[in-house]
This record gives C-alpha cells, sequence and structure tokens, in this order.
C-alpha cells in the first residue's frame, strides 16, 4: 500500500471527507483554510478563505454544489464548492464544534462549544438550496437542555431527519426530536470523551472513536452496543467501509504524553478490524503524530487519514486486501 502524502496545511487536521461521487476530498484544520483536494491523485484544487480560527468540522451536499464548514472563530459558513466563493455566515456565541447537513440538504444542525456565560448549544438551520446567498439568520430549533456536560463534539440528522443525535465531552450519546428539541434517549457509550462518530451508508449503524482507548459498533435505533474495539491509546477517527464488514480506527498517544519522537511509542497508526469477528486484519502507520480523522471512499477501494503532523495521507488497498482471504 503505497500513499499519496498530502501537503496543504500548516497545523493538524481536524477533519477529511469525500463527496457522495468520491472524485473529491475535503480537509479541515487547525489554520482557517479548509481545503479541497482530487481523490485519485491528491492534486490540490483550492481552499476556501474567509475563517479566522481553527475549522473544526465540514460537510458538502448530495449534489456538491454547497460545502458547509464550522470554526473555533464562532461562525459557520456556506461556501459553493466549485469557485470557493462564501456565500453566506452564521455566527454563533461559542466556537463551531460541528456541522452536518440534513437528509436532502435543505436543513442543516450545528453545535457550539460552552463560552463565557453561554453553554453548548444544538441549532437546526433551514437552508435556501435556490438561492445560497439569501439565508435566514435565526435559527429555526435551539437545544439548550440537552443534558451534555461540556462541549457537544458531534451533532447529526437521523432516522430520516426526524432526530438529531449528538455525542459529547461527557462520554453519552443522545438523540432528540428534530420539531421539539424533547430528548428522546440517551446512553453513556463511553467513560471519556467521544471524539468522533462514523454511520455506515443507511445510518443504520455507527462506530465511536473515544479516549478511553476503544471504540464501538452501536446500533442506531437502540443504541445497543454490537461489538467493541479495543486499542492501548486514545482513538480520534473512525470509520465503516462501504465495500467490506471492515472498520477503520485510529489515533494516538497526545504529544505531551509521548517523551518520544518515536512513532511506534506513540501508537501513530490506522488500525483496519473485522466488523464482526472484531479481529485485526492490520496497521497502517506513517504520520508523525496522532490520526485525528479517517474516511473510506466511497467506493471502498481506497482511504484517507489526516493526522496532527498536518499531512493528509491517501490509501489505495493492494489487490492482495481484494483477493486474499483473510481480509474477505
Amino acid at each position: 500500500m503505497h500513499p499519496l502524502l498530502l501537503k496543504g496545511h500548516e497545523r493538524s487536521i481536524t477533519y477529511i471527507l469525500y463527496n457522495r461521487d468520491g472524485d473529491l476530498l475535503f480537509s479541515a484544520s487547525k489554520d482557517d483554510k479548509p481545503t479541497l483536494w482530487y481523490s485519485h491523485n491528491g492534486e490540490r484544487v483550492g481552499t476556501y478563505v474567509g475563517h479566522n480560527g481553527a475549522v473544526w468540522s465540514m460537510d458538502v451536499s448530495y449534489d456538491s454544489v454547497l460545502l458547509i464548514s464550522g470554526s473555533a472563530d464562532t461562525n459557520a459558513k456556506l461556501w459553493e464548492v466549485q469557485t470557493g466563493r462564501e456565500l453566506f455566515n452564521w455566527p454563533h456565541r461559542g466556537p463551531v464544534r460541528s456541522v452536518k447537513f440534513g437528509k436532502g440538504d435543505g436543513i442543516m444542525v450545528t453545535s457550539s462549544d460552552p463560552f463565557m456565560s453561554h453553554s453548548a448549544l444544538i441549532r437546526v438551520y433551514t437552508i435556501n438550496k435556490e438561492n445560497p446567498m439569501q439565508q435566514a439568520d435565526s435559527a429555526i430549533l435551539e437545544i439548550k437542555d440537552h443534558g451534555h456536560t461540556g462541549r457537544i463534539i458531534d451533532a447529526f440528522f437521523v432516522r430520516a431527519n426526524t432526530s438529531i443525535m449528538s455525542s459529547g465531552e461527557d462520554g453519552f450519546i443522545r438523540f432528540f426530536s428534530a420539531k421539539t428539541g424533547e430528548m428522546e434517549q440517551e446512553k453513556q457509550i463511553h467513560s471519556k470523551q467521544i471524539n468522533r462518530v462514523a454511520f455506515n451508508k443507511d445510518q443504520t449503524l455507527a462506530i465511536t472513536a473515544s479516549a478511553d482507548n476503544m471504540s464501538r459498533l452501536i446500533d442506531v435505533k437502540t443504541l445497543d452496543e454490537l461489538k467493541l474495539y479495543e486499542t492501548e491509546c486514545p482513538v480520534n477517527g473512525c470509520a465503516i467501509s462501504p465495500l467490506k464488514e471492515h472498520v477503520m480506527i485510529g489515533g494516538g498517544q497526545d504529544a505531551m504524553s509521548v517523551t518520544t519522537t518515536n512513532t511506534r511509542s506513540g501508537k501513530f497508526e490506522s488500525r483496519l478490524f473485522h466488523m464482526i469477528y472484531t479481529t485485526e486484519l492490520g496497521r497502517v502507520k506513517g504520520h508523525f503524530g496522532p490520526v485525528n480523522s479517517l474516511a473510506f471512499h466511497p467506493d471502498g477501494r481506497s482511504y484517507a487519514s489526516g493526522g496532527e503532523d498536518g499531512y493528509i495521507r491517501l490509501h489505495f488497498f493492494d489487490s492482495e486486501y481484494f483477493e486474499d482471504d483473510r481480509f474477505s
């Protein structure tokens, strides 16, 4: 497996994602410029200029026309993918930790961090796709009584946009009504912060990545734990393969806790597990810092990883991965 190394950010990578067709790869980092790449060769297409702080989250519309981003500068922004033009800005009270489109791209959900006297907040906004520069400033729903202690790391629309799923610094996953904001369900999944949640294609399964060194596969409907994947270090990124019954998790010991610069000491690697049997199928090294984000290509034949070292690595699976019975 020979990776392509993409270097276009000045600071640590925070988030990466593919568009639906898989021809485009989007990346965000602790610098203020979301970046677009061609996924087949790693060519840098351009950047989205307008934020003034670390960009924590992004999402791209189904047709790859619109991009949303959330930043530590307390703003969520809407962009035109093709031109890089900023179309609209939604100010928040605190750093915007998560931004996600709903199914159909007509709504989006954001989560913002606690700031000064303001607690963490979940907001829902409508998206005017016909006239993207004419958006409503105010949210149609604000969820203040969410029960999370500390930051809300991720928020998503699930169950055909009828519910909002949130994950937090407190290790809880909670569901809320997308109409009223009332809590529908809650469960503590991890003993420490949930760093990332990723879904399978139809959102029936979710995988979590946590600072407690564990990753869990859960049933989205019931929140029951289906499988557990244990590691020796904090898990920051996770992804479910769209092609095989495999999951990928990655992380590593925080740089402040690593006493040497040896990558082996920090466990800076991505690990491939069989989803059902939970057996480890392989490890991919290369980053010189913790792996912060992972994403499978929509065809399942490659994946991308983003690290604390500021690099994005595009990995294309060898023929052995598809032909060898060990990876079936």
